[in-house]
């Protein structure tokens, strides 16, 4: 396990990137096997039926864990340009979460918005009460999943910005009640009362399914539980390499629960379940994060790890992939039963798109964008 304990530093964290590798993977699994099931195909007969249905309906699970790393690797960020919470720079916070977001979700409106008014299958707003002009608004004013929730489901490709709305709502006022509170020990339980509200403010809004999923407050507590991790992760740099095994123990379990029980965690703890999962993502995080130095336990996954590097821009391109694999599936009349092959084209080409759209577009725009908006040339910190 190795002698030394390891100090969160500004290298990429292994662990880290697999967890985020292994949720965006959940997150293209869903969305095909909502339209190819797993179990429904021969798959059935060599695996438990639990086993497929923990790969393909575990979607909506992996997007609260990518809130809740995003709020540990953001914060932790902003901890070491900054020193203190209470110190952060606003211009310099704001420039990078513009320079990261906004070059992706422009030209993903934009191809949406032409897709529309093409008239292409799959991508045409056309529930009542909704239009292309109120759906542009939303992505871009950031409150799609309020949209959605008071209108309906848009089409996939819009869809997938619901988190986007949350995540980028909680980081525009993040930064000001940091500089407000001033002091950790005023903000720490102001985080800590937002983060253990989830299965609270999901139950309250249990009369309209979509916002129930969608809402800002649950996005936004398991984000502030990142958050929190990002501040324990300051205090204590390092801590016994027994502490840090025990932690990923503790949440490779929780999740396995989350993920493969979920019907009985329902019964059990209704919202609750919720809480389990955003504890046992900041669990496996912080593990990562005080892990020691030298241990590679992650050796034969660097693919999975690939998809965590790329996992903001296969999070929004991957439903071109997934529509136009169905498409074709539907097409060629294919049995059910060998509908597990389309995974197979699907997973590398949603892997490939995300790899072009970093290489040509995410990475050039986003350093031009920092050599613009930033005073001085910064470290590269790890992306979130």
């Amino acid at each position: 396990m190795g002698a030394m304990p390891n100090d969160v530093g500004l290298r990429r964290n292994a662990g880290i990137d697999l967890l985020r590798g292994l949720s965006i993977l959940l997150v293209v699994l869903h969305h095909i096997g909502l339209r190819i099931k797993l179990r429904k195909t021969e798959l059935v007969s060599l695996f438990p039926e639990k086993l497929l249905n923990a790969l393909n309906f575990n979607g909506y699970e992996a997007v609260f864990i990518f809130f809740v790393i995003s709020g540990f690797l953001i914060t932790s960020n902003a901890l070491r340009r900054s020193g203190s919470l209470a110190n952060i720079d606003l211009r310099t916070f704001y420039a990078r979460r513009f320079s990261r977001i906004a070059p992706c979700l422009v030209l993903l409106v934009l191809v949406l918005s032409v897709l529309h008014l093409l008239g292409v299958q799959d991508y045409v707003v056309q529930r009542e009460g909704q239009s292309l002009p109120r759906a542009i608004v939303a992505a871009l004013g950031f409150h799609l999943n309020w949209y959605e929730g008071m209108t309906g489901y848009l089409p996939g490709g819009w869809d997938v910005l619901w988190s986007l709305s949350i995540e980028e709502v909680f980081y525009l006022g993040f930064p000001i009640v940091c500089l407000l509170t001033r002091r950790t020990w005023v903000l720490a339980p102001m985080l800590l009362v937002l983060a253990v509200s989830l299965p609270w403010t999901r139950a309250a809004l249990a009369d309209n399914e979509i916002w129930q999923e969608k809402a800002y407050l649950p996005g936004m507590a398991a984000i502030a539980t990142g958050v929190l991790g990002a501040l324990l992760a300051q205090r204590w740099r390092t801590v016994l390499p027994h502490v840090a095994s025990a932690l990923g123990v503790a949440g490779a379990v929780g999740l396995y629960l989350v993920m493969f029980e979920g019907k009985l965690l329902w019964q059990m703890m209704h919202n609750g379940y919720m809480l389990l999962l955003t504890g046992s993502a900041l669990c496996l995080v912080l593990a990562s994060a005080w892990a020691p130095v030298g241990r590679t336990p992650w050796r034969g996954l660097d693919w999975l790890r690939s998809w965590g590097r790329l996992s903001y821009e296969i999070y929004l391109t991957h439903m071109f992939v997934v529509f136009g694999i169905v498409r074709v599936y539907r097409a060629m009349g294919s049995d059910i039963a060998h509908g597990y092959l389309w995974y197979l084209p699907a997973l590398p080409l949603c892997w490939m798109l995300g790899r072009a759209v970093e290489r040509c577009i995410s990475l050039p725009a986003e350093q031009r964008l920092r050599a613009r908006m930033l005073p001085v040339p910064a470290v590269s910190a790890v992306p979130a």
